[in-house]
This record gives C-alpha cells, structure tokens and sequence, in this order.
C-alpha cells in the first residue's frame, strides 16, 4: 500500500480512493501524483494528476502547462503549449536540434546553426559596407525574461562550454553554475549537450512527449520536480 503523511497522520491512499503510479513535488506541502482517485468530489482515469498544498488532495484541473501522462506503462510528461515550457534534466550526451532551448543554472539559451553569409555585391553592383565577418559555426542565445534577446556568442569551433569561470562563456555571478557546468557541440547538422558533472544539471525544453524514469527531474515554471515512480 501507499502511505502519505499530511503532518499529522499517516493515511492509506486506499482509504482516499486512490492509486498512485508516480509522484514528484518540491517540498512535504507541494506534491504530484499521476494517478487514479476518486477522493473529493472529482474522479478522474489512470493518468490523472493530483496535488497536495499542505491541507488536502486536488486533481489538477488546468493543464496549460504541462501533463503527466501514462502509455504502455510507461509514464511521459507533455508540454500544453506552454509559454515557459518544460524542461527536462539530461543524464548524458542528449541529441538537440537547430532552435532547441535549454536551461544551465538561472541561464536560458537557444543554440541555433549558422546563417549563410553573403559578401557579394548588390544588384546594383555595391558591396555593403561594415566590419569583417569571421567564420562561425553555430551561435549560443541568452533569452531574458520578457523574451529579449540578451548575449549572443558565435561559435568559432565545433563546440562551446558554458560556466561559472575559464569556459566560452561564463557567468561568474550566477550561484547555481558550476565552474564547469554543460557544453555544446555540433557535427555536420545535429547538435549535442552535455552536461560536465555540474551540481545542479542541465535542462532542455522538450519538443515532444518525455519518457520519465524514476528519479528524473522536471522543471516548470520556477518549480523543481523530481519523479518518484512507485
């Protein structure tokens, strides 16, 4: 059986009329469970979400950003078409495409290959003026909050690390990068993020349904998650 403590009493999920299949929460007071239940007022099918805030048991009912999921027993997480998106934590080197979206510490990125560079003439004949360009791979895009476009850095090689100090690209102030925290690398068309053994991990926003395996961590919002599969 599955017990839950409310921090008081210790209950049977039988007793809720309830079967949990996974869970996952950031605290004792902010808890996930995909799953059937009929507790309350509400009774939903195998794949339902629910939440406990501290008081009670709720299916989640908005699923604008993102839902948990079970097929073939095995359980996914699927983006809504969310504005922030989800963001999945890599465990090793993870195939990422043109436009991906990824997260190091309080870091976002969009990695993106390099665009065809013309230096012929006009039409009229006139070369367009300006600096000399230098030869680039791919670019690595900090997004800000609000979604402007903050540093952009132009890879000269194929691959560009990311960190607190002596990396590509570094931010010295950010707590929760480690000195040497992911790196991005590309051959031929298809890009690779690794992760360098940081403290804290390295999130890419998912495309397409996840699998999620027990243990796995999920970022959405500004809320940490990690998957407990029972």
């Amino acid at each position: 059986h599955l017990l839950h403590y409310d921090g008081s009493n210790w209950m049977e999920w039988p007793e809720l009329g309830c079967h949990g299949f996974s869970i996952w929460g950031s605290s004792a007071t902010d808890v996930y469970v995909v799953g059937s239940c009929s507790y309350s007022d509400v009774g939903f099918p195998r794949g339902g979400i629910y939440h406990y805030d501290g008081t009670a048991w709720t299916a989640v009912r908005n699923r604008e950003q993102f839902v948990g999921f079970y097929r073939d027993n095995k359980l996914f997480v699927r983006d809504e078409e969310s504005v922030n998106g989800v963001y999945c934590r890599i465990s090793g080197p993870t195939p990422i495409s043109s436009g991906a979206t990824f997260m190091v510490g309080e870091q976002i990125f969009r990695v993106e290959m390099a665009d065809p560079i013309s230096e012929g003439p006009e039409a009229d004949g006139t070369y367009f003026y300006a600096s000399p360009s230098k030869a680039w791979t791919f670019r690595v895009i900090q997004i800000l909050r609000g979604g402007a476009i903050g540093m952009i850095f132009r890879a000269p090689s194929q691959k560009v690390s990311l960190g607190r100090e002596d990396n590509d690209i570094n931010f010295p102030d950010d707590p929760f990068i480690s000195g040497q925290h992911a790196m991005v690398s590309v051959e031929g068309p298809s890009f690779t993020l690794t992760d360098l053994g940081s403290k804290n991990g390295t999130f890419v926003r998912i495309e397409q349904p996840q699998m999620l395996y027990h243990g796995d961590y999920v970022f959405v919002g500004q809320q940490l998650l990690r998957v407990e599969i029972i």
